[in-house]
């Protein structure tokens, strides 16, 4: 049976969560600074942690955004093939709600219209990056985040051959994370797609980075790299904010697809502490 929602339900739901997940760090991420906090070896790592727990209790507190880079929106929903959508465009209904929660929420205007910087725009742009899977049913899952650009600049991609094998893969995370450093905003969380095509590879590593630090794999050997990548990356030493300590990551994410036997697509997409991500069903 089919379900009509009006865009106008879809723009408020994004202009909400847009200032939510700017305002308050999800409970998973910050669980996970205060247990790397603990962990800690180093004790100027370990008091840079508790300085970033203590600025994430204190922007959820006062409703203050959590970093002054509110990133690009990134959206991404799960629509039900019953659903009908109605009361005007789909995809401006989420480019406006973006508008409004930015303005609302008083997030920094960080998009350009243009990026060969050759236009002038209006200064309230923020058209935002929209995916969109069709799946069954007559509900919607959407997921508001908000993507800072200090780890974003520092994310790869590399189209391997199946000769190179997973010790190829696993070094050029390593690389990508060691190559990071401190400008990606550590402790991190990395990413990982593997197979499909070569933008197929990077939407994978987003929805990895994107998924929640207490969710683990289905497959055995895929968590099995996960926690072996894990430890090699904490093995770098660079630590929370660049200034060196065992934790640089708090987890290591992820997400395949059959791709062709003469292919093995890689790309790495890394968060940062201030990974930010809400979800709502409509």
């Amino acid at each position: 049976m089919t379900r009509e929602i009006d865009v106008a339900v879809l723009r408020d739901a994004v202009a909400r969560l847009l200032v939510e997940c700017n305002y308050t760090i999800p409970a998973d991420v910050l669980h996970a600074l205060r247990d790397a906090a603990a962990r800690e070896q180093s004790a100027l790592g370990r008091r840079t942690l508790e300085q970033l727990v203590r600025n994430y209790e204190v922007a959820a507190a006062e409703r203050l955004p959590v970093c002054q880079d509110s990133g690009v929106t990134v959206v991404m929903l799960d629509v039900g093939q019953d659903v009908h959508w109605t009361g005007g465009s789909f995809q401006e209904a989420i480019h406006e709600g973006i508008r409004a929660g930015t303005r609302s929420g008083y997030l920094r205007w960080s998009v350009t219209g243009d990026p060969t910087r050759r236009l002038k725009m209006a200064g309230d742009e923020t058209p935002g990056v929209i995916h969109v899977a069709i799946v069954p049913g007559a509900h919607v899952r959407l997921t508001v985040a908000s993507k800072g650009f200090g780890a974003e600049n520092m994310s790869a991609l590399k189209m391997f051959v199946p000769a190179d094998g997973t010790a190829a893969v696993a070094d050029f995370v390593i690389d990508t994370v060691d190559r990071a450093g401190a400008n990606a905003c550590p402790p991190i969380i990395v990413g990982i797609g593997i197979g499909g095509t070569f933008e197929s590879s990077a939407l994978l590593a987003k929805k990895a980075v994107l998924r929640p630090l207490d969710v683990r794999h289905a497959r055995s050997d895929l968590r099995e790299l996960e926690d072996d990548l894990l430890q090699r990356v904490n093995g770098l030493g660079i630590g929370a904010q660049g200034l060196g300590g065992t934790i640089t990551a708090l987890a290591v994410n992820i997400e395949v697809y059959p791709t062709h036997i003469a292919g093995l697509p890689v790309a790495v997409n890394l968060g940062c502490h201030s990974t930010r991500r809400i979800s709502q069903t409509l």
